[in-house]
């Protein structure tokens, strides 16, 4: 016959053990920290490279008026630009081309 103190512990160690396992299940959480940091470091990144950008394509401009430089850089800017600011689509594309 078991004692009633043995019948208390294993009651309390079965609650400990489902308080353990069960805060996994009501805490989720719909977004990870991780993707919540590389949101907010691509949205500083863009903040950053706006005005940057907007700078560059006038130096290119005005350059490119004087015709003192050369068209591939200003191709290769474009291209970088285009690059920098579509890279969330470029991303959902890869990833829907390979299924991810």
């Amino acid at each position: 016959m078991m004692r009633k103190d043995s019948v208390a512990f294993a009651c309390v160690a079965l609650l400990a053990l489902l308080s353990v396992g069960l805060p996994d299940l009501a805490l989720a959480q719909a977004a990870s920290p991780f993707l919540t940091g590389a949101t907010a470091l691509q949205s500083n990144i863009l903040a950053w490279l706006t005005p940057v950008a907007v700078i560059l394509v006038m130096v290119l401009g005005g350059m490119a008026m004087a015709n003192r430089i050369s068209w591939g850089w200003c191709i290769a800017a474009i291209l970088g630009i285009a690059i920098s600011f579509g890279s969330t689509q470029i991303v959902t594309w890869i990833r829907g081309m390979f299924g991810v």
